[in-house]
């Protein structure tokens, strides 16, 4: 990732209106900026969250609260808790995540 033509700027994430994006179970809530090829979110799931997709994006995702379990398509899986993180590139390992208790997160991709 190369960050470029960017100006100094600070986000307050509760002023970003949060968007619901429905799961397979649950929901998700996303604030997000935009700062030209790489989005910055702020990600709320509820308890029970439960992802409808594989997905193939990459990602660099921090937990800030609550636990995320995600599950990798070759079937390792790993949980995340506040102050834990993971790394993948676009398209390198299929994965989708749920929760029981619910997360938030801040994810950059």
């Amino acid at each position: 990732m190369q960050i470029s033509d960017i100006p100094f700027d600070v986000t307050d994430w509760a002023a970003v209106e949060a968007t619901e994006h429905k799961g397979l179970k649950g929901l998700s809530y996303w604030r997000t900026r935009q700062f030209g090829s790489i989005r910055v979110r702020m990600v709320e799931y509820s308890p029970g969250y439960q992802a409808d997709h594989w997905c193939m994006k990459g990602h660099i995702l921090f937990c800030l609260e609550g636990e995320l379990q995600t599950e990798l398509r070759d079937g390792r899986k790993f949980t995340l808790k506040p102050g834990m993180s993971y790394q993948v590139s676009d398209l390198a390992e299929p994965h989708r995540s749920f929760t029981q208790q619910g997360a938030k997160l801040f994810v950059v991709d």
